[in-house]
């Protein structure tokens, strides 16, 4: 399993919201690029990013720190938040993105994530982010009542590269990942699937790791800015 640091970003800094509220964001670090190095430095091969401000306003508005973040560092990088176009699309993945996380328009414009799918493959993810099993879009403003695993399954022909799924009530409540939604998510696609939301601890990441599903990956933000999870530790545990 990959590890995926996350760098959420909101007015050019890197934040964790308390469940996807923008109005409960906590500043961890006003250098986004420095923070991507010190993960880095600390032995990580992905980082996760995240335009918040985009996702509200459907198109990029922390470019300049994403830039900033793919010109500090050498690992690859994914991006969601405000990619809503095949212009956007193109643009993010020439300058160096290693892959782009298509949300909103994976529930409004599906056939554009598999037009993107098709045109660059192995570089689009499908993120799905859910409240109880229901997807929720536009920065998690919107509340659909879409079965997540069903959006899953609608896209397993499409040729995207991953899922990421998060439990928004989870997400940066620090009160660990909801194991069994994202394992049966996992289960019932052949397509990646990336876990994301509510680790908090060692713990939380070996039982991600030994759920049973195939699992690709997991991302974790506020533990590792609170230290609650050493980022070393961590990696060494999924790799074994």
């Amino acid at each position: 399993m990959i590890l995926y640091p996350a760098i959420d970003l909101k007015d050019g800094q890197a934040v964790r919201l308390l469940r996807g509220d923008m109005d409960r964001a906590t500043v961890f670090n006003d250098d986004p690029a420095a923070q991507a190095e010190a993960f880095v430095a600390a032995g990580c091969e992905w980082l996760h990013l995240v335009d918040l401000n985009g996702a509200f306003a459907g198109a990029p508005v922390n470019a300049a720190a994403v830039e900033a973040i793919l010109a500090a560092v050498p690992v690859p990088a994914q991006l969601g938040g405000g990619i809503r176009d095949m212009a956007t699309i193109e643009r993010w993945l020439t300058k160096g993105l290693a892959r782009v996380i298509l949300g909103t328009v994976a529930v409004e414009d599906p056939e554009l994530v598999r037009e993107a799918a098709r045109v660059f493959p192995g570089q689009v993810a499908v993120g799905i982010d859910a409240r109880a099993g229901r997807v929720a879009t536009r920065g998690w403003a919107e509340k659909t009542e879409i079965d997540a695993t069903d959006l899953a399954r609608s896209f397993q022909d499409a040729g995207v590269a991953a899922i990421i799924y998060t439990d928004i009530d989870r997400d940066g409540a620090m009160q660990g990942p909801n194991v069994a939604a994202t394992a049966a998510l996992a289960r019932a696609v052949t397509i990646p699937v990336i876990a994301s939301g509510g680790v908090s601890r060692l713990d939380d990441l070996i039982a991600l790791r030994d759920c049973g599903a195939p699992l690709d990956g997991v991302i974790s933000g506020r533990a590792l800015y609170d230290g609650k999870l050493d980022l070393a530790e961590a990696l060494a545990a999924l790799r074994g």
